[in-house]
């Protein structure tokens, strides 16, 4: 059992904290940002980024701080500037309009979003329907649904399944955003099946390896718990599934915060376990914060439970590469 910031346990109220392992920055929210960071230093700023280039407000406002313009869409960015495509991917036809724009365009799009847009075209080129379990207005689905919107149909969630309509019942697949919860999506893909024996599942899971495990250990931690915190924001798809999760799983109250501040007393008044989580884009001294924020209040035992160790490092993306070993060679 660790004690965090040299505070010593309280016995008589035996007050402590289950931090949650892993946590926080996934391979592809270190790669958006660090691509950010690096366009930045490398071309100067301003640097404009379609949408938020991963779904937190900390380090949103961090980049805008240091140049970074976050827009909309691609005809807010002047003609011929650098555009970055933010962690979510996004649809043909904005490449399109990057072109017409002569924009240099830097696609910042997760690697494992990515495998899903590629498993997409491929099942459209094979004539497939695809029923695509997602999020209706999520930037992810947005961007998978337009690489073959006359091939797909969002089916959000288990009571979305009987609103669905295909051509072949023997050929149909599955696949879904990375970021949901996998015990909905199991449930999903599992009425979908009563509905249709034959459907067929993508070649591997789409659901990302870091939304399931940070899922994985709230649910080993969340029935000890009296409240479960999870840093993120609120557009945070993976953030809000891990409060969700940590109900699911036995806690007794759950809450997302983007900051310590937010963290109400009232939440901890008769509390004795306090679980602490992060979602994916979350950087770590957000939650350090909360950490200081409940040790302040009695709660400064703190034991980490870890369910699994990520190793995983995606390489930045190959235009802004380029670009930095041509700049190192011209020294």
């Amino acid at each position: 059992m660790g004690t965090y910031d040299g505070g010593v346990t309280d016995l008589r109220t035996g007050k402590r904290v289950l931090l949650a392992k892993p946590r926080g920055y996934c391979a592809g929210v270190d790669r958006a940002v660090q691509t950010v960071e690096e366009a930045l230093k490398l071309y100067g700023a301003p640097i404009y980024v379609r949408k938020q280039i991963v779904h937190n407000k900390h380090v949103v406002q961090t980049l805008e701080a240091q140049g970074a313009i976050f827009v909309e869409e691609n005809e807010e960015v002047p003609e011929g500037a650098t555009v970055i495509f933010s962690a979510h991917g996004v649809a043909p036809e904005v490449y399109e309009q990057a072109r017409e724009r002569s924009l240099k365009a830097i696609d910042a799009t997760c690697p494992l979003v990515t495998k899903v847009h590629q498993e997409a075209k491929r099942f459209a080129a094979e004539d497939y329907d695809i029923l695509l379990i997602g999020h209706e207005g999520h930037e992810e689905v947005i961007g998978t649904a337009g690489e073959a919107p006359a091939h797909i149909q969002l089916v959000d969630g288990p009571d979305g399944v009987d609103k669905i309509t295909v051509r072949d019942p023997e050929k149909v697949v599955w696949l879904s955003q990375t970021t949901l919860s996998v015990d909905e999506t199991l449930e999903t893909v599992a009425r979908l099946k009563t509905r249709l024996p034959l459907l067929q599942s993508p070649p591997s899971d789409d659901i990302c390896y870091a939304t399931s495990n940070r899922q994985h250990v709230v649910k080993e931690i969340a029935p000890e718990c009296d409240v479960v915190i999870v840093v993120g924001s609120t557009n945070s798809s993976n953030s809000v599934r891990l409060v969700e999760v940590a109900l699911d799983a036995g806690a007794r109250a759950g809450h997302l915060v983007d900051f310590a501040h937010e963290i109400d007393d009232a939440w901890l008044t008769d509390a004795r376990t306090v679980g602490v989580s992060s979602g994916a884009s979350v950087p770590e001294d957000l939650v350090n914060d909360v950490l200081t924020h409940l040790a302040a209040r009695g709660f400064a035992d703190v034991e980490e439970i870890t369910t699994a160790n990520e190793r995983l490092v995606f390489s930045l993306p190959q235009e802004l590469k380029r670009d930095m070993k041509a700049a190192a060679a011209r020294g």
